[in-house]
């Protein structure tokens, strides 16, 4: 494999060089993401609820607990906390009464489409800099590894990520 440079490296090394690149995420980075995500006191709890949700879709407080792997006690205060933030909603089951469903509301739903909307803000002047040849083959990669992402998808079952 040769590379625009010329010179000659193994597939193995630019597998490595890509997983740095695509994994390189600092302290620095990290610190700004999450204060970011948790802007008006949305923990990383009210996002994990709020991705199991959008994820499976409306849950029992039982099955939801059980995918958060919380108690149903330490989940009905989670659930409080986030229904009165009003980002999420309780209704009982109409078919039983017993069973309590967890479904988001339109602010949870906003939720990450807000996010995507800050992350576009944060990466566009990043890109911008890039010279044409650059930005051209970054797309036909991403977009290969998306392919790739879907493909394994169909054949495996799940998406490739952890």
């Amino acid at each position: 494999m040769t590379l625009n440079s010329g010179r000659r490296v193994t597939r193995r090394r630019v597998l490595d060089d890509l997983l740095d690149e695509l994994t390189s995420w600092g302290p620095r980075e990290r610190a700004g993401a999450f204060r970011q995500w948790l802007r008006g006191s949305l923990s990383l709890v009210h996002l994990h609820v709020l991705t199991v949700l959008e994820a499976r879709g409306p849950l029992s407080m039982t099955k939801l607990a059980d995918e958060l792997d919380v108690s149903v006690a330490s989940l009905t205060g989670i659930v409080d906390r986030m229904e009165s933030r009003g980002l999420v909603e309780r209704q009982r089951e109409p078919d039983d009464r017993r069973v309590i469903v967890v479904r988001p509301t339109e602010a949870g739903e906003a939720v990450f489409s807000e996010m995507a909307v800050e992350r576009r803000r944060y990466l566009e002047p990043l890109l911008a800099r890039m010279a044409d040849d650059e930005l051209e083959s970054f797309l036909v990669g991403l977009r290969a590894l998306r392919r790739v992402r879907s493909e394994m998808a169909e054949t495996t079952g799940h998406e490739g990520h952890q």
